[in-house]
């Protein structure tokens, strides 16, 4: 490499000083009109809240760091926050990692994992093709609940329980939620996934994260994916005592999440308004879905999420592809519920798109 003369260094520093005067560009760029509506990832389309995204604002020169101090912080703001020792919080990439860092530490050949059907599939598939570990399925009682007796009576080293329920959107109730934790044995790992729970509004519904003070085989885990508008960000958590969090934490990568999600995962915490607000905006609007897919005829599982499933009364694949055809993305088909649709909470708008194409596809 040549040296580079003083003229030449004093002309480097002049552009840059020049460049950091520009104005800062924007975190999000106007982006072009919807020519597609999705529906189909429960995602949710109001996004962060602004002071998540003032928060990625302000981490956004710290992007040369690692990880480990804005970890830190937000296993602290969660600690906080769940009224237990930082000790008992472990952060990762989503909590879809920390699906996976349970099927790691807790199934293999001769430990079984214990799911329901239909539910979310990543940690079945997790342990599948992990340690070749048994997977056991239970179906849904006609309420569409956890048959919670059917999973104890497996004797799977660990149970899956998402509650509320992915893709059905229905509950478990509080109370057998609360017998099966008090008589599952403790050779048994209870995860039970959260990721909806800031949706839930029924009265028989309840979190357990207060339970994990009292059970030393519960481990919940949460996601700042859906009520806080995060999932492309990807940052989610585990709440569970000490001997579980060090497992897990063993099978984890170093510096799996990032500095932008950390910062806008510990303000939206702190901004409780927004989590109000998006529970009441998708209430009404799935209010106003469900109440419509009734007038037409269909029957709709009682949700508690940010998503619906509609009974169709016919094989979904052909609307499915119908609507898609039409600009409008619903969920996938569900091999356990051959006749339901699932459709996103999306906004008014998005929704009334949606009940129009499907008007026209079942015509």
């Amino acid at each position: 490499m040549p040296t580079l003369s003083r003229r030449a260094f004093a002309q480097l520093l002049g552009a840059g000083a020049a460049a950091a005067a520009l104005p800062r560009p924007t975190i999000l760029a106007a982006v072009p009109r919807e020519t597609s509506v999705r529906l189909s990832a429960n995602e949710n389309p109001y996004g962060p809240s602004p002071a998540a995204l003032a928060a990625i604002r302000d981490a956004l020169p710290l992007a040369w760091r690692y990880p480990d101090e804005a970890a830190e912080q937000l296993t602290a703001a969660l600690a906080q926050h769940h009224g237990v020792p930082e000790n008992h919080i472990l952060a990762g990439d989503g909590s879809s990692e920390i699906l996976k860092l349970a099927s790691l530490a807790f199934t293999g050949r001769d430990r079984k994992l214990a799911t329901a059907s239909p539910t979310f599939e990543a940690i079945a598939r997790y342990t599948s093709a992990g340690g070749g570990a048994d997977v056991i399925t239970v179906p849904l009682d006609r309420k569409y609940a956890h048959d919670l007796d059917a999973m104890a009576a497996t004797n799977a080293s660990l149970i899956y329980i998402c509650n509320p329920n992915n893709p059905t959107g229905s509950i478990t109730a509080a109370n057998a939620m609360r017998a099966f934790l008090d008589k599952v044995p403790s050779t048994s790992i209870v995860l039970v996934d959260e990721a909806y729970h800031h949706y839930a509004d029924s009265g028989e519904y309840e979190s357990v994260a207060p339970l994990v003070k009292s059970h030393a085989n519960l481990i919940v885990a949460r996601t700042f994916s859906k009520i806080y508008g995060m999932a492309g960000l990807r940052c989610g958590y585990a709440i569970a005592q000490p001997e579980l969090i060090r497992k897990m934490e063993a099978q984890a990568q170093w510096d799996s999440l990032n500095v932008l999600a950390l910062a806008a995962a510990r303000a939206s915490i702190a901004d409780t308004q927004h989590v109000i607000d998006g529970k009441r905006r998708n209430r009404e609007t799935r209010d106003a879905l469900v109440a419509s897919m009734k007038r037409m005829g269909h029957d709709v599982i009682p949700s508690q999420t940010n998503f619906v499933m509609i009974d169709i009364g016919r094989d979904v694949k052909p609307l499915i592809t119908a609507l898609r055809s039409r600009g409008v993305h619903v969920g996938r088909f569900f091999p356990a519920l051959p006749h339901h649709l699932r459709v996103t909470i999306g906004k008014p708008a998005q929704i009334e798109r949606f009940i129009d194409a499907f008007r026209e596809v079942t015509a």
